[in-house]
């Protein structure tokens, strides 16, 4: 049985492999508000394309640790050198002419835009917002697997939402649990269970 289940994990969460170390831009930029591992990173080589985010505002930020799984989940190594915490990704056409440097961009706060699309949960208690990047846990009795995807809507802690593969498309039921965090598999309906009982 647990290999059984193990398997299945395995074909939820499958993606390219590929491999190699990569650096991070002076200066991130993005032309269409798809943000891809080659707008962020030089030597993405074949993952240059894989799309981690959209940009809906005049820049996008991610965490650095969120950023070395996506990376991490594609097949490529990025070790976060400086220490980076926050690597932030601008409109190249807003980009400032003179390359900037990740570092910079690291106190840059994170941008908040509107959303006119219905929502899932209240404003005041989503934790997890359409299109962000969410690290998902898959949990079973001796399977532990992390994946990054991105939220097909919202969610408030303890509500089911759709998270997409961002390297098989492959879209899967998960539990929102903390913002940008999520837990997907058979603990994940006892993780929503034990949130409604608090309430």
């Amino acid at each position: 049985m647990r290999a059984l289940i193990a398997a299945a994990a395995a074909l939820l969460f499958a993606g390219p492999v590929l491999a190699g170390p990569v650096t991070l831009k002076a200066n991130p930029v993005d032309a269409d508000g798809q943000i891809t591992l080659g707008d962020v990173f030089d030597g993405a080589g074949p993952a240059s394309g894989v799309v981690i985010g959209a940009r809906s505002g005049p820049s996008a930020v991610f965490e650095a640790g969120q950023l070395q799984a996506m990376a991490r989940q594609a097949g490529l190594d990025w070790a976060n050198p400086t220490g980076l915490r926050r690597v932030v990704v601008r409109h190249a056409a807003a980009a400032p002419a003179t390359a900037g440097t990740a570092a910079a961009g690291a106190a840059a706060p994170a941008p908040a835009p509107a959303r006119a699309a219905p929502v899932r949960a209240a404003y005041a208690d989503r934790i997890i917002s359409r299109n962000d990047i969410v690290e998902v846990i898959y949990e079973a009795p001796g399977v532990r697997l992390t994946i990054t995807g991105r939220a097909e809507g919202n969610a408030a802690e303890g509500q089911r939402l759709a998270i997409r593969n961002l390297q098989s498309g492959r879209v899967f039921d998960a539990v929102a649990t903390a913002p940008g965090q999520a837990l997907a598999g058979p603990g994940a309906q006892t993780a929503r269970t034990q949130q409604f009982a608090a309430r």
